[in-house]
């Protein structure tokens, strides 16, 4: 599996977190930064990830930011990404099963480490239910194609 991730100045103690937590046979990271704290602005991140996710370069993606709203929306503005704020183990499941999340988002300042750890454990090792949802997916992509061409 293929996992982008980047955070901001306010994500980077938790990301180095969750890259420790990454490493593992199965799994390539590709870091797209920041690397210090020093102030950056989360939309360039964001975008770095998102589009990766986006042009199916990665699998999935983690992006983290003080509390993830921002990162969220930066996310979603990228069709075929399905970014979702989660705060622990169960709304990662379910952005998985029902939703088929392909970024998590994570608040660096509003989510404690031991829960982010088992947040990315679980969001990892679920997988997408279909059924029901698929129906549902394909409502958003739809609105995604319609919305494309007003902008074309």
């Amino acid at each position: 599996m293929k996992i982008a991730i980047a955070c901001d100045h306010a994500g980077l103690e938790m990301k180095r977190e969750i890259v420790e937590l990454l490493k593992n046979p199965g799994i390539e990271i590709f870091d797209f930064g920041t690397y210090s704290e020093e102030s950056v602005d989360y939309p360039d991140h964001g975008a770095e990830v998102a589009s990766r996710v986006s042009n199916q370069e990665v699998d999935r993606g983690i992006l983290i930011c003080g509390t993830g709203l921002g990162m969220s929306i930066v996310a979603n503005k990228y069709n075929g990404v399905r970014a979702t704020l989660c705060h622990d183990a169960y709304t990662a499941e379910m952005s998985r099963l029902h939703n088929d999340s392909n970024v998590l988002v994570i608040g660096g300042r509003t989510t404690a480490k031991e829960i982010v750890k088992d947040m990315v454990r679980t969001w990892l090792s679920t997988s997408f239910e279909g059924g029901r949802h698929n129906k549902r997916l394909g409502k958003i992509s739809q609105i995604e194609k319609e919305l494309s061409k007003k902008i074309d």
